[in-house]
């Protein structure tokens, strides 16, 4: 089962949020998401529980408890969906007219 792990402390190691789902159970993987540029958490992660139950005791305990200093929030990661790749944020394109830019104003 993958949990999403919310509002972590930006000093959480891996190691250290693992430890606190093995309370509950087997873990299969810790990973804590960073930023590509700097390599700083971005404050949120995902951890595998190896069994649901487990997973599911470990939702129903530890969402909107205090963790490092955080009140963190944890619940069932929903599938990753596609996003559009390339171009502006809003879908459309980047840049001047669509003559080329060879219009004077």
């Amino acid at each position: 089962m993958k949990i999403y792990v919310g509002n972590l402390s930006f000093n959480l190691s891996e190691d250290e949020l693992k430890q606190k789902f093995e309370e509950f159970g087997s873990v299969n993987s810790v990973n804590i998401i960073k930023d590509r540029d700097t390599g700083k958490s971005k404050g949120f992660g995902f951890v595998e529980m190896a069994e649901k139950d487990a997973g599911e005791s470990a939702i129903n305990e530890m969402n909107g408890q205090e963790f490092e200093g955080r009140r963190i929030i944890v619940n069932e990661a929903r599938p990753r969906t596609d996003r559009p790749t390339g171009g502006s944020r809003d879908g459309g394109s980047r840049g001047g007219s669509r003559d080329g830019g060879s219009r004077r104003w």
